[in-house]
C-alpha cells in the first residue's frame, strides 16, 4: 500500500467498491442467494454464478434480465427481478465513513476528484443519488462507458474527466492490484488501497 515519491497532485481517480463503498458481508450474500432461491448450503456456488457474467453486466452488455437469467439459469419474472435488483444494490451501497471524511477534507482543496467504478447501470443510477456523489467532479461507471477496468480505455475516459494533461499528477486509488497495475502502465500514480484511510489521507496531502 504505497504511492510513489513524485510531488504535486492535481487530481485523484477513485474506485468505489472497496474504497468508498464497503465490501458486502456474508449476510448480504445470503440475503441475495435466498432471494434467488439458491440452496443455502451452496453459497460459494451462487457467488460463482454471480461473478461469471458480471463483467459483461458491468460493461453494459447485458440487461438486468439477461444477467439474472444467466445467474439463475432461467428468466426471472418481473417481481423476482425487482427483488433481485433491490438485494443486489443493497450489497454495494454501504460506505466507509472514515474514507468519506478524508474526501470531504480533500473537497475543500483545488483537487479534482473523479469516480471510476465497474458498476452495472441500475447500481450506477442509485449511487448517483447518494450525498457523497457531490464530492466528485465526475462519476464514471463502466456500464455507461461500456468498458471495465482494467481496460486502458476506462482510464483514458477518467483522465480526460480530470482535465489534467500529465498523468504523473493524477493519483489512482483502487482496492484491486491489477487495476492499479494497469493505471501505472499509463503513467498514473497509484495507491493500492487495503483499508487504511490514513494512507489515503497521506497520499492526498500531496495535492497542490
Amino acid at each position: 500500500m504505497r504511492t510513489d515519491t513524485t510531488t504535486g497532485l492535481d487530481a485523484v481517480i477513485l474506485d468505489y467498491n472497496g474504497v468508498i463503498g464497503l465490501q458486502p458481508t456474508r449476510a448480504h450474500w445470503l440475503r441475495l442467494a435466498r432471494t434467488a432461491s439458491w440452496p443455502e448450503d451452496d453459497l460459494a456456488g451462487f457467488q460463482r454464478a454471480f461473478w461469471n457474467a458480471r463483467d459483461l453486466y458491468d460493461a453494459g452488455q447485458l440487461s438486468d434480465l439477461a444477467y439474472w437469467a444467466r445467474v439463475l439459469g432461467a428468466h426471472p419474472g418481473s417481481r423476482l427481478l425487482r427483488e433481485l435488483l433491490a438485494a443486489d444494490t443493497a450489497m454495494w451501497t454501504e460506505t466507509d465513513e472514515s474514507v468519506l471524511a478524508v474526501l470531504r477534507r480533500a473537497h475543500a482543496t483545488p483537487l479534482r476528484m473523479v469516480l471510476l467504478s465497474n458498476a452495472p447501470a441500475h447500481l450506477s443510477t442509485v449511487l448517483d443519488t447518494h450525498g457523497w456523489r457531490r464530492l466528485m467532479t465526475h462519476a464514471l461507471y463502466s456500464a455507461r462507458l461500456e468498458v471495465c477496468k482494467p481496460d486502458p480505455a476506462a482510464y483514458h475516459h477518467a483522465l480526460r474527466a480530470t482535465r489534467v494533461r500529465d498523468p504523473r499528477r493524477v493519483l489512482f486509488v483502487d482496492d484491486r492490484a491489477d487495476n492499479c497495475q494497469a493505471a501505472a502502465r499509463l503513467g498514473l500514480r497509484t495507491l493500492h488501497y487495503t483499508g487504511s484511510s490514513d494512507a489515503l489521507q497521506d497520499a492526498l496531502a500531496l495535492a497542490a
